[in-house]
C-alpha cells in the first residue's frame, strides 16, 4: 500500500540520552499537523540512548548505524529511507512546539519553488532570544544564523534566506534527486549551507517560517561553541564550500575578501587558543577541496544561469552589509 503520510521528520542522534527523550515526546504531540512518521538514526551511540528510543518509543522507526558516521551520512540514510514528499531535520537536543510540523508544512506546501524552510530557533535556556532564524552567508565567507541572540520577537516575518539550517527545517524530497543529498565530505558543520547554495544554484528558494517554533540546546555533539574538533572541521569546510559552489571566475573575484575573512577567523581562534587548529583545517580544505572527488562535484554539477551567479554574488555583498549593520 502506498504511504500516506506526507512528512518525514528525521532525527540523527548520537550520544543524546540527556535529549531525545522530551525531542521525541514533543514531536509526537502535534496538532493541526499532516500525517507524518518518524525517523531516528543513530550513529553508533554508547550511551543508552539507541536503546531509549527502541524500548520507549516503539511508534518511531530507528536504524541504528554501527559506529558515528557524522550528521550528513545519518540524515542522508533517513531521508532515503522516506517516502514522503517532504522531510524534516531535526536535531536531537531540541523541543519543538506543538504547531511545529503543521507550520513547516503549510510554509513549504504553498511555495512550489521552495526546497527549504528554516524554523524559528530559540535558545533552550533563554527562549526569548532567536539561535537562529535561517542562515546567512556573506563575501568574507562566513556562514551565520540569522537574529542570534537577538529578541524573538524582531523576527516575525516569512522571508527568504540563503540556507535553511538543518538544525530544524523541512525540505522538498525530490529536489534531492536532482542536486544530490548531503556532501558526506562536510561529516559536519556547513553541510546545510551547502545544500542550500547548490538548492540556489538550480534555481530554488530557501524561506524563514517564524510560527515554527522549537527551542535548540545547542554544541550537544561536540561539547561546547569552541573546541579543536569544532573548529578545524568547520574550517576545513568554510574552503571547500565556495570551491565546490563557485565557478573559476567567480571564486577568483571573491579571493581577495575571502582571504580577508580566513584572516581575522585565524586572529580571533588564536584569541581563544584555537588558531592551530583553525589554520590546519584551512590546509585541510584546500586538500579537499583540490581532492579528485571535488574535482568531480564540480564537472557534475549543473551549470546555473548566468544570473542565478548574479542574484547569488548580490546575497554575498548585502549579506556583508547586513552582517557589519547587526542586521
Amino acid at each position: 500500500m502506498k504511504n500516506e503520510k506526507l512528512v518525514t521528520v528525521v532525527i540523527p542522534n548520537y550520544n543524546g540520552i540527556k535529549f531525545v527523550r522530551e525531542c521525541l515526546e514533543a514531536l509526537l504531540h502535534q496538532e493541526n499537523a499532516p500525517a507524518y512518521e518518524v525517523i531516528v538514526v543513530d550513529n553508533g551511540s554508547a550511551d543508552g540512548s539507541r536503546e531509549l528510543v527502541e524500548k520507549e518509543f516503539p511508534q518511531v522507526s530507528l536504524i541504528p548505524l554501527d559506529e558515528n558516521t557524522g550528521f550528513c551520512h545519518a540524515v542522508n540514510v533517513g531521508i532515503k529511507a522516506a517516502d514522503t514528499p517532504y522531510v524534516i531535520l531535526l536535531n536531537n537536543d531540541t523541543k519543538v512546539e506543538s504547531g511545529f510540523v503543521g507550520a513547516l508544512y503549510c510554509a513549504i506546501e504553498k511555495r512550489p519553488n521552495c526546497f527549504s524552510v528554516s524554523a524559528k530557533m530559540l535558545l533552550w535556556d533563554a527562549p526569548h532570544l532567536m539561535d537562529d532564524g535561517g542562515d546567512r552567508y556573506n563575501a568574507l565567507g562566513w556562514a551565520y544564523g540569522r537574529g542570534k541572540g537577538k529578541p524573538e520577537t524582531e523576527y516575525n516575518e516569512a522571508v527568504k534566506v540563503f540556507s535553511a539550517c538543518g538544525g530544524a527545517a523541512i525540505y522538498r524530497r525530490d529536489v534531492f534527486e536532482q542536486i544530490g543529498c548531503f556532501d558526506e565530505r562536510h561529516f559536519a558543520y556547513l553541510e546545510d549551507l551547502d545544500i542550500g547554495y547548490r538548492a540556489l544554484l538550480a534555481g530554488y528558494e530557501n524561506w524563514y517560517e517564524p510560527t515554527a517554533r522549537v527551542v535548540h540546546f545547542g554544541s550537544a555533539v561536540s561539547g561546547s561553541k569552541y573546541n579543536a574538533w569544532k573548529t578545524r572541521l568547520a574550517a576545513s569546510n568554510s574552503v571547500y564550500v565556495p570551491a565546490k559552489n563557485m565557478p573559476l571566475l567567480q571564486l577568483i573575484w571573491n579571493l581577495p575578501l575571502l582571504l580577508l575573512g580566513y584572516m581575522i577567523k585565524t586572529l580571533f581562534f588564536c584569541g581563544k587558543k584555537l588558531g592551530a587548529e583553525y589554520v590546519m583545517g584551512l590546509v585541510d580544505g584546500v586538500k579537499k577541496s583540490l581532492s579528485p572527488k571535488a574535482k568531480e562535484i564540480r564537472k557534475a554539477r549543473k551549470c546555473a544561469g548566468l544570473s542565478r551567479y548574479f542574484y547569488i554574488q548580490l546575497e554575498l555583498y548585502l549579506n556583508l552589509v547586513r552582517f557589519l549593520k547587526k542586521s
